[in-house]
């Protein structure tokens, strides 16, 4: 059985604790002391010592797990799900390890995305220098040219990116759960154009400097050895704290600070942006926008700020268990009964799918989306989606019949 360094450290702490507690009243003083010692003890920064290096593979294959032919995350040796607690009363570490397989995910799905689905990525903002910070969306060819129907896909929030709904989906369950990539094909193929969002690609990190005292120049008044002292001192100094931190915490990780994207430094910002610079401009009569948890917030934010714009141009949205909040957001009266027309919201509940769900707010109906689990909402909805997208477009056409059928009676009367 292994023991860990702070195990070695602790024992015999807690055996003197242990001792004094046997002997009398005399013996308070030095638990109080013994109680003090241990509450400066930092135990995870003890954790930190017994751990393995930070150090991980940068694809699947290194990790030694591969995507079967039914989208399922798979041990390439014994063909077994992915396991979290790879090493035991190591939770630190095996987070550290999911994460990184998760930005492998990323890259993979992104992949994806321009191979399987034949997206093109298209980098934002699209005037940005080549020095700055950029994000980046997705797009089909036809997305900005299509003359009839454009679906526009918005996640959540957190580590997801563009082309996922959730990653422990895509990790735990398979790609057709956890990634908008059956969205995008059945679109595609019911000849939708797309457009895949990036809300939460809204900054890039990179390595803090350090940043350096600068010593005394020429021009001070201490004498020159009194000066090379101070500067022994000042290195002396330094190397035992390095040594110190180095021993106090060997797993440090780097500091980091973020570079904002302009324009884009929220998923707020983001819908925003996409918006006034693809959306708007885009030649389908009909948009549909499917947005899942926060997206929701964020898609009715883009409605409050452009309210006429997007009651032109979009026929409906299919929200997936949205956070929106439309008294929170402020959003107005028109708003408010435009969404209850033109909106439905799948949510998280035990009934079966497409079931009503009472309401507490005054927007869209509320629905089952026939799961209880927030991150499946998306893929259990799927198939209702699709169908509340055609029956929203033949009441379009049908509503628009009358009047071009009035108007052309109306030319041909003028004409006789």
């Amino acid at each position: 059985m292994s023991i860990s360094l702070s195990s070695l450290i602790l024992c015999p702490i807690w055996i003197s604790m242990a001792q004094i507690q046997q002997g009398g009243p005399d013996e308070k003083e030095k638990t109080t002391a013994l109680k003090d010692l241990l509450s400066r003890i930092d135990l995870d920064e003890l954790m930190k010592k017994d751990e393995p290096p930070l150090d991980f593979p940068d694809t699947l294959e290194g990790f030694e797990y591969a995507f079967n032919e039914k989208g399922q995350l798979r041990h390439i040796k014994t063909g077994e799900p992915f396991v979290f607690n790879y090493r035991e009363d190591l939770h630190r570490w095996n987070q550290k390890r999911y994460e990184a397989l998760g930005e492998i995910i990323t890259k993979y799905v992104y992949e994806l995305l321009e191979k399987d689905c034949n997206l093109k990525k298209i980098f934002i903002p699209v005037d940005a220098t080549d020095s700055e910070p950029k994000s980046f969306i997705f797009m089909s060819e036809d997305a900005l040219t299509n003359p009839q129907k454009l679906m526009v896909l918005i996640h959540g929030s957190g580590v997801v990116r563009a082309g996922q709904w959730a990653r422990r989906l895509i990790i735990n369950e398979d790609l057709d759960s956890g990634t908008q990539i059956p969205f995008i094909k059945r679109a595609m193929d019911e000849g939708y154009g797309v457009i895949v969002l990036n809300p939460n690609e809204n900054y890039i990190e990179v390595e803090k400097p350090r940043t350096h005292v600068q010593l005394s120049s020429d021009s001070s008044d201490e004498p020159a050895e009194k000066r090379e002292r101070k500067d022994k001192v000042s290195k002396e100094t330094k190397k035992r704290r390095d040594f110190y931190e180095k021993y106090r915490n060997p797993q440090r990780e780097k500091e980091m600070m973020q570079l904002y994207i302009r324009e884009n430094g929220s998923p707020e910002e983001h819908a925003l942006y996409v918006w006034d610079h693809f959306i708007a401009k885009a030649a389908a009569e009909n948009v549909f926008f499917v947005a899942h948890s926060y997206g929701g917030l964020a898609f009715v934010e883009l409605m409050i700020q452009r309210e006429a714009d997007v009651k032109s141009k979009v026929t409906a949205v299919a929200l997936t268990d949205s956070v929106h909040n439309v008294w929170h957001q402020e959003a107005g009266k028109t708003i408010r009964e435009w969404m209850r027309e033109n909106c439905c919201n799948w949510v998280s509940s035990s009934e079966p799918l497409d079931t009503s769900v009472e309401s507490m707010l005054p927007d869209c109906p509320r629905v089952s989306a026939g799961t209880d689990r927030h991150e499946l909402t998306s893929w259990k909805s799927f198939p209702s989606i699709f169908k509340f997208f055609a029956e929203a477009s033949e009441a379009k056409a049908s509503a628009l019949k009358p009047a071009l059928t009035r108007r052309s009676h109306r030319i041909k009367h003028e004409e006789l």
